[in-house]
């Protein structure tokens, strides 16, 4: 089979079908102008097609459920749009995550010249495994959907305040890290970054934390407690910045009021805790005052001398460790 040949099939197995249909086309089929179409499309992520022939009839029946559950009045136009750039954005990172995975995998085959080309191997193991992790997609989808909405619930609150809540924020982040990409090839680079996400996320979680977001040489994440976060900042001291394999980490913490919105934290904490980061010691947690007067007493606490942090003005950081004469347990 010819390289464009294959190239096409791989789109086919994945979208379901061959592009036939325009974005005026779609828009006439569902009912709706052709420019609030575009609007969904632009959310999702993806540039305007103007008269190409892009979109396969998945494209309508998608865009038809969303026209139906407007005119039901469940959601409003403009909350569409929001949900869909959220899922436009996590989704996009979602398949660009897969896709570098799997290339991984695929050039043995390559190599082997058991397939052609990427292509070649993409299209068979999409059509051999793809099912399987659209099921495991939406799976995993609804326990998320089910631990956020207990998660909201727990919170108690009034209604205007339930994406606000009180909890500790964590920045651990990779030292020297600008320096040290400089003498690495991109392959080492790409390995470096995500073996430290990979074991960063999975202590945060372990820890009973959350992770939020990944920013290539730092993991932010939150915990309902001070005393739970430093916990989980130790442990990323301990099993990160002390493994020879990585560099040494810091890890700032900051704890108060946080907005959440589309998957991501937003308010003061974080940016102090952000802040907080940049003068920490290798292989040292540093915190604000807020979170240090909430901590258990496993833990002991030595304010520094303050220091000038962009944002805050002048900043008492405080250190902390585990008070290691503690039996409370």
């Amino acid at each position: 089979m010819h390289r464009s040949e294959v190239r096409d099939a791989l789109s086919r197995a994945i979208l379901g079908g061959d592009p036939v249909l325009t974005s005026a086309q779609v828009a006439h089929q569902v009912g709706i102008e052709p420019a609030e179409a575009e609007r969904l499309w632009r959310a999702l992520g993806f540039p305007d097609a103007g008269d190409n022939a892009a979109f396969v009839g998945a494209d309508a029946e998608a865009l038809a459920l969303v026209r139906a559950a407007v005119d039901r009045g469940i959601i409003d136009m403009e909350m569409t749009l929001r949900l869909t750039r959220a899922l436009g954005n996590t989704m996009s990172r979602l398949a660009d995550w897969q896709v570098s995975t799997l290339v991984e995998s695929l050039e043995p085959d390559v190599t082997d010249s058991q397939n052609t080309s990427r292509a070649a191997s993409a299209l068979s193991l999409t059509e051999s495994v793809g099912p399987a992790f659209e099921q495991l997609l939406v799976y995993a989808w609804r326990r998320h959907l089910a631990a956020a909405v207990m998660r909201v619930e727990a919170l108690g609150a009034a209604d205007e305040d339930l994406l606000h809540s009180v909890m500790t924020v964590g920045f651990a982040d990779l030292v020297a890290f600008t320096a040290l990409s400089n003498g690495l090839d991109d392959t080492e680079l790409g390995d470096l970054v995500e073996r430290f996400e990979e074991r960063c996320v999975d202590l945060v979680t372990a820890g009973g934390g959350r992770a939020i977001k990944t920013l290539g040489d730092s993991v932010l994440f939150v915990a309902e407690t001070p005393s739970v976060g430093v916990e989980i900042g130790l442990q990323v001291i301990e099993k990160i910045g002390r493994d020879k394999n990585f560099p040494d980490v810091r890890v700032g913490m900051a704890t108060g009021s946080v907005i959440g919105r589309l998957g991501d934290v937003f308010g003061p904490p974080v940016n102090l805790a952000a802040r907080l980061t940049t003068v920490a010691r290798r292989n040292r947690i540093i915190l604000d005052h807020a979170s240090a007067d909430l901590l258990s007493e496993e833990f002991e606490t030595r304010s520094l001398p303050p220091r000038p942090l962009r944002g805050f003005g002048n900043v008492e950081p405080v250190t902390v460790r585990r008070r290691w004469s503690y039996t409370g347990r």
